[in-house]
């Protein structure tokens, strides 16, 4: 395990899953309700190790025998991050939404975790963000690409729970409209940096 890999991992991913999505919205709703709140943190949280895993895992393979793919995705993950910042800093300098908790009855647990998984698997840039873009990231570092997934994994682990458990407590944070534009054009930022990090490693 290279630990200075490992943390390059947790801060990359980390700072892909931060950003607020459908997934993060429902995982901070339901923590902010309290409903489910261990079944959905431990189904998105293994939802991306898994996506994560085959990322790293299978990536530099398919590069292997598809040697013109890599460059194709890191251009192509690097075009994702410059659109996605754009996106995150047009959010952040216009108006933003506040999130509130949602009245209402409990929803049971089965239809709670079909929309988690519905959130998280049929979403393309959940794959775009694990599978491609960490997995193109991890070809950076050979022989040492698990110690990178093992970071990124981590990062899912951690900010899942954190979300799930701590939204209770953001909750007066995600009152503010202005705290949503810092938080997006933070976002913004760290996007732009990552998608010059691959455009350098050509």
């Amino acid at each position: 395990m290279d630990f200075s890999i490992y943390v390059t991992g947790l801060t990359v991913g980390l700072t892909l899953i931060v950003a607020i999505g459908a997934q993060n919205a429902f995982v901070l709703r339901q923590g902010l309700r309290g409903e489910h709140v261990l079944a959905v943190v431990l189904t998105c949280a293994i939802s991306e190790a898994i996506l994560v895993t085959v990322g790293v895992t299978a990536f530099s393979r398919i590069a292997a025998i598809l040697p013109g793919l890599e460059p194709v995705m890191r251009y192509a993950g690097a075009a994702f991050l410059l659109w996605y910042a754009a996106k995150n800093l047009q959010s952040a300098l216009g108006s933003s939404s506040v999130l509130l908790a949602a009245s209402g009855n409990v929803t049971p647990l089965a239809p709670t975790l079909a929309t988690c998984l519905a959130l998280t698997w049929l979403n393309p840039h959940v794959y775009l963000d694990t599978v491609i873009l960490l997995g193109s990231i991890s070809s950076q570092f050979p022989g040492k690409e698990a110690s990178f997934g093992a970071g990124a994994v981590s990062a899912s682990v951690l900010f899942f729970f954190s979300l799930g458990y701590g939204a209770r407590w953001l909750r007066p944070v995600f009152a503010s409209p202005q705290a949503w534009r810092i938080l997006e054009g933070v976002i913004a930022l760290t996007m732009l940096l990552i998608a010059i990090t691959l455009l350098a490693g050509g």
